[in-house]
């Protein structure tokens, strides 16, 4: 096993730790220390790796969401990217949830923030290409922000009080303004 194996492996242990401390507990109560002697690494193999639990929770879940839904064509697979991201939440609720209430809402909106801006920029890259359309870059990070914004908003809200709201209909509201609003606005660009 090569180095690099090695430690992709001792991650993904620490990160298995993390899930399991966080059935249990809420994520502001877990120690490294806790982490290490569940994985039976020490101390310096933790800092090696990761700065802080943070960082550990940060790894884990660009590695088991965000990179899968970077790897959705936003244009043409929309649906299932946003059914991906719901699912993903549905079935690590209890991580969601310990990371919004040990963070708060504007910390975990900030915590995806930059994955999310690269998938949806990305997205408009793409109807930028499709449309023959070149938006001024001012714009572009403009339009890949609000979007970014609003479906950050929409998805931790729904993942807080989806008691209340029913999942096919925010992704069904989620969909109609990618698909209608996005191709809208670089068509009118292209006329303007």
């Amino acid at each position: 096993m090569t180095n690099q194996e090695m430690s992709l492996q001792t991650k993904q242990a620490l990160a298995g730790a993390l899930k399991q401390a966080m059935e249990r507990k809420p994520l502001s109560k877990i120690t490294v220390s806790e982490l290490i002697a569940a994985c039976n690494v020490n101390r310096k193999t933790f800092y090696y790796h990761f700065r802080d639990i943070y960082d550990l929770l940060h790894w884990m879940l660009e590695r088991e969401a965000v990179e899968v839904v970077k790897n959705f064509d936003l244009v043409v697979d929309t649906e299932e990217a946003i059914r991906f991201v719901m699912n993903y939440a549905d079935e690590n609720k209890h991580i969601i949830n310990g990371v919004f209430d040990s963070m708060g809402y504007e910390e975990i909106q900030r915590f995806f923030y930059k994955d999310l801006f690269s998938v949806l920029y990305g997205a408009i890259e793409q109807g930028e290409a499709e449309l023959q359309v070149t938006l001024e870059p001012q714009f572009k990070d403009f339009l890949a922000a609000f979007y970014t914004e609003a479906s950050a908003g929409l998805l931790i809200e729904w993942v807080k009080n989806r008691m209340t709201q029913d999942r096919e209909t925010v992704l069904q509201n989620l969909l109609a303004i990618y698909k209608i609003s996005m191709p809208a606005i670089l068509q009118e660009k292209k006329q303007g």
